[in-house]
């Protein structure tokens, strides 16, 4: 089939140099065939240094060493391209992006978050179903070949729970665990799926300790810390056993898995996520962050 023209939109962030490489560079050793960057417009946030500090250099790279056209507006990209991967590090922006370019009719990617507010992740499902876009959002590290491998062992019967670790730094322009807390959550929900009733937290200056209990019984733990390590990983308990989560347990980058996942979302027009999850994901991080802030449970309904 004819490779897919991707447009990108926010160039703030490392992911669009990794994943234009991944797609456009077949001589990378976990090369994503299917679809190329071929144009992006930079964005960016004035009032989030981790986004404005970034874009400029980012730019200067894909249009530079990676042959991306740069674009003076959303629009231009959304009218050039196949597909769209809206990168934007702020995820407070996710909401007006995707409204600005959905009415194009394009299937489109968003980074992690979705979005930081329950209410706008609503927005944007309802403007896809509107215009009849398919949408995907997701964190990498759903897809890494480490806890997929976890995930696919039967020998120890059902799932019964499981408990996360990872990194959990925080920002003041991305509510509480929007900013990194993402891609522990996201884990969990691959493991235990939808149906989460509740969320109680325990946090101090360096670490944190979200419980949630799934309206059938089931609980998950994710462990945060902004001290000592940054590795993810995790264990599902089983019926009948526990599975520890290697997630480095092979060489193959979770930004390869994740690409695969998109192209072929792109493809189909199936999403490798449903929303549903996607938007529950973004309410279980909303509640954390009330429970954080209260001190209490905070119930998802």
């Amino acid at each position: 089939m004819k490779p897919l023209s991707i447009g990108m939109i926010g160039l703030d962030t490392s992911h669009v140099i990794a994943f234009t490489k991944l797609l456009n560079d077949s001589s990378q050793p976990y090369h994503v065939p299917g679809g190329k960057v071929t144009i992006a417009y930079p964005g960016g946030s004035p009032d989030f240094e981790l986004s404005s500090s970034r874009v400029d250099g980012y730019t200067a790279q894909l249009r530079d060493e990676l042959g991306v056209r740069i674009a003076d507006s959303m629009e231009a990209v959304a009218e050039a391209c196949d597909a769209i991967m809206l990168e934007s590090v702020d995820g407070r922006v996710h909401l007006e992006q995707f409204r600005t370019v959905a009415p194009y009719g394009k299937p489109v990617f968003i980074d992690k978050p979705l979005t930081v507010r329950a209410d706008e992740a609503q927005a944007i499902a309802a403007i896809a179903e509107e215009h009849g876009v398919t949408v995907m959002s997701s964190s990498a590290l759903r897809f890494a070949e480490g806890l997929q491998a976890a995930l696919s062992r039967g020998e120890h019967g059902d799932v019964i729970g499981a408990d996360l670790f990872g990194p959990m730094a925080l920002q003041p322009t991305q509510p509480g665990y929007f900013w990194y807390g993402i891609h522990s959550v996201e884990m969990l929900y691959a493991i235990l799926g939808t149906g989460c009733a509740e969320v109680s937290v325990k946090s101090n200056e360096e670490h944190d300790l979200i419980t949630a209990v799934w309206t059938d019984g089931r609980m998950g733990t994710v462990r945060g810390n902004r001290s000592g390590n940054h590795a993810f990983g995790g264990t599902i308990h089983r019926s009948k056993g526990s599975d520890f989560i290697d997630i480095s347990s092979t060489g193959k980058p979770y930004y390869a898995s994740l690409l695969e996942r998109v192209m072929a979302m792109f493809r189909s027009g199936a999403p490798q996520v449903a929303m549903n999850e996607t938007l529950e994901i973004i309410r279980f991080i909303e509640a954390a962050n009330e429970s954080r802030a209260i001190g209490k449970a905070v119930r998802l309904d």
